[in-house]
């Protein structure tokens, strides 16, 4: 930050200006949270809600972050997060200020969770009910291993319901807290959660079948990781997804505009397509942030609600540079190649949720960790927009797709060739063939990502899509709590703690707002103390 932008905030300060009056007494508090994503979003709101005076400054010119669209042939497709989880998340924060999720948000329980194939002949639902579920595998993999799902369900929820409070709700946890907080009593349940086991491990001793296998092993994509490095602790996904998935009228980014719209309501204020230049600082503390643009927002506490990444980077200044450690390159999640599209479809009957299964798990995540280059036998995600849970007749014309394959966090370093790009889009549309389904592609009415273009979306990230990988137990520790190394400076987000995913976010969101609050209350007791001293 420049000397003259140091000097402009003392003045400010000492000319009285740094908060407007509070017409019930006292001051109110500035706060400036960068970026409208999911964390920012739900910041903004709890603090406008509890009377602070609010400023986002985001660059794009919509809310969401990652929760972004695409316009593709006169459509909106959801291109990012396309599944809605712990909806007990949502419903706490609208509560929380007086609202009900209901009124804002329009959602419908899923019933089947995904579909899954592993060829034309080969395909697996996952229901919300665990009997449905059971019943499906015993069917497709024989009784034993229905009775093993079960089993690994009692010990998903059983790991869920373990760190709930003591990791997933806490500010900044730590394995010392988690033991102490757990007693004598609860050691049993924090050992059996199994954090020095890989989830692969962990699932070899649940299923004899590789295909169940590496269905479960996906929840460790969820957080952009390796299920052969990730912990066994993952498997709290299959909990999570069975407790309720639903749908979104008018797809995931209708979330982030309610969000956004009640923020307003509350008096926060957006100023989109604005970039933060540098957060700035005085005296070691953070007191605003300089625009791109020249313009200066004075502040008693910034949120960036950005990749913790981009912040330890130096992106929002030198100085602000410090109040996080740097996630060395070999640490990041994964990042993505997308193809976001409307087409027409024949054959295969997708969901609205339908996963593709690579023939050789093992090979596509040693392409992108190892070798880091994109899968030569890549698993496909594909979300068909404008169909539900239930099988019926499929759309006459053309859908909205998003279809995904895991790809190596680089694109700071390599950006892919056209070549390389169309290479996987072949492999990867060759598997969906082969499993029965054809897509009719349109070169106009589709739109490829590379992790290079998330690099650009999300800077200093290389494109990992997720934070830091969950790769061993400690890396559950190392994402950064709500409150940094530098005072008045907050970072919230999927690569905060407690993770990535919507819901996480949203809870990270929230722990932000808390210690904001929370921190600007002690200061203010004991500047009133200082002032009542003789």
């Amino acid at each position: 930050m420049s000397c003259y932008c140091v000097i402009y905030y003392r003045q400010q300060a000492s000319e009285g200006q740094s908060v407007p009056p509070n017409p019930k007494g006292g001051r109110v508090q500035r706060v400036v949270v960068i970026g409208a994503g999911m964390a920012g979003l739900v910041s903004a709101l709890e603090l406008a809600a509890r009377g602070a005076e609010v400023t986002v400054v985001e660059r794009a010119s919509r809310p969401g972050g990652k929760m972004r669209q695409v316009h593709i042939g006169g459509n909106w497709v959801d291109a990012g997060p396309t599944v809605f989880t712990m909806r007990w998340v949502f419903d706490e924060l609208f509560d929380a200020i007086g609202e009900s999720l209901d009124d804002h948000v329009v959602l419908r329980r899923t019933d089947v969770l995904a579909r899954h194939a592993w060829g034309a002949d080969e395909r697996l639902d996952l229901y919300a009910d665990l009997d449905h579920s059971a019943d499906a595998i015993g069917q497709f993999a024989g009784a034993a291993e229905a009775r093993r799902y079960r089993s690994f369900c009692e010990r998903a929820r059983r790991t869920y319901e373990t760190l709930e409070h003591p990791f997933l709700r806490a500010a900044q946890p730590s394995l010392r807290a988690l033991v102490l907080g757990a007693g004598l009593h609860g050691l049993g349940d924090l050992l059996r959660v199994s954090p020095f086991t890989t989830l692969w491990d962990a699932l070899c001793g649940h299923f004899q079948d590789p295909r169940l296998r590496q269905l479960f092993g996906r929840y460790a994509t969820y957080c952009g990781s390796s299920p052969f490095l990730a912990p066994a602790t993952l498997m709290l996904v299959a909990h999570v997804e069975r407790d309720g998935v639903w749908l979104v009228e008018g797809g995931m980014h209708r979330v982030a505009q309610a969000l956004a719209r009640l923020g307003k309501e509350r008096g926060a204020r957006f100023l989109y397509d604005s970039e933060v230049l540098c957060v700035c600082m005085v005296n070691g503390r953070a007191v605003g942030v300089q625009l791109a643009n020249g313009d200066r927002l004075h502040a008693d506490a910034v949120v960036v609600n950005a990749d913790v990444a981009a912040l330890g980077e130096g992106l929002f200044g030198t100085q602000a540079a410090r109040a996080v450690p740097r996630i060395p390159r070999a640490a990041r999640s994964l990042s993505a190649l997308t193809w976001t599209l409307v087409a027409r479809t024949a054959g295969f009957p997708l969901l609205r949720h339908t996963v593709f299964f690579s023939d050789d798990y093992a090979a596509e995540f040693d392409d992108i960790l190892r070798h880091a280059r994109l899968p030569s036998r890549p698993t496909v995600y594909v979300c068909a927009q404008d169909r539900d849970d239930k099988d019926g007749q499929p759309p006459t014309g053309p859908e909205r797709l998003l279809c995904l394959v895991n790809a190596p966090a680089c694109g700071d370093a390599h950006r892919h060739t056209a070549a390389e790009v169309a290479a996987c889009e072949q492999r990867a549309f060759g598997l969906l063939e082969r499993c029965g389904l054809t897509i009719h592609r349109r070169c106009d009415l589709m739109l490829a990502t590379t992790p290079a273009d998330f690099e650009r979306l999300y800077p200093a990230t290389g494109g990992a899509l997720y934070g830091q990988a969950s790769h061993g137990w400690r890396t559950s520790f190392t994402r950064p709590g709500a409150r940094t190394r530098v005072p008045g400076l907050y970072v919230a987000g999927g690569s905060a703690h407690p993770g990535p995913g919507v819901p996480m976010a949203a809870l990270s969101g929230r722990l932000a707002a808390a210690s904001v609050l929370q921190d600007l209350a002690r200061r203010g007791a004991r500047m009133r103390t200082r002032r009542a001293e003789p």
